[in-house]
């Protein structure tokens, strides 16, 4: 049995945060697979025994069980020694800026995904609003990594392991990088981490059946 075991399916990029950040500090984990699409975190099963948010990612640790990505990270930065703060200094930057992509970033482009890519709702007011906030939050990212490598310190952190979940489905999401420079240089170098995968390729559910 892996030392840690991460429910998760290969369309979320909440799950694809915990297991990129596994993957590159190298730990002995393994993937658990939610059918998600089928209702599997919508089950009373799944609600009592795995999280009662009915969502992944999920985290379990020996007898520990860690639900939310933010968490999640911080909670893997300690037990694993990497990618986390070295003062206090960078440790209020790191929560910083996890909480602006859990709050702004992420919400919005998760949602907008979602009903762009796989309900085909097309262009309606709900995908206008959320299409806007999301532009809205990678302007201030871009305007940030301007001049910058990595987001929250002189070197890779959990911030920048949350803030790039959702991006690397940018063709799904419609981006045009041309819009975002700074951002899609900073992605390359995320690519460059250890154990970097694309999210379809790290974790189990991809492709959907039709």
């Amino acid at each position: 049995m892996a030392d840690f075991t991460l429910y998760c399916m290969a369309q979320s990029g909440n799950a694809y945060k915990v297991a990129l950040m596994l993957n590159s500090c190298g730990a002995d984990w393994e993937a658990r697979w939610v059918d998600f699409f089928n209702g599997e975190t919508r089950t009373e099963d799944y609600s009592r025994d795995v999280n009662v948010m009915g969502e992944v990612p999920v985290l379990v640790h020996g007898d520990l069980k860690l639900s939310q990505s933010g968490s999640i990270l911080t909670y893997l930065a300690g037990e694993l020694g990497q990618y986390g703060p070295k003062t206090v200094e960078e440790e209020r930057e790191i929560l910083r800026w996890i909480l602006f992509d859990n709050h702004k970033l992420t919400s919005y482009t998760g949602t907008y995904r979602f009903l762009r890519h796989f309900t085909k709702s097309g262009d309606t007011p709900v995908t206008e609003f959320l299409g806007g906030r999301m532009h809205g939050a990678l302007a201030v990212m871009n305007q940030h990594m301007d001049g910058r490598d990595f987001v929250a310190a002189d070197r890779p952190t959990i911030a920048d392991i949350s803030i790039c979940g959702y991006l690397f489905f940018d063709d799904e999401i419609g981006l045009d990088w041309d819009q975002y420079p700074h951002i899609h240089a900073w992605l390359q170098r995320i690519k460059e981490l250890p154990g970097w995968k694309h999210p379809y390729d790290m974790m189990p559910g991809h492709p959907l059946p039709e």
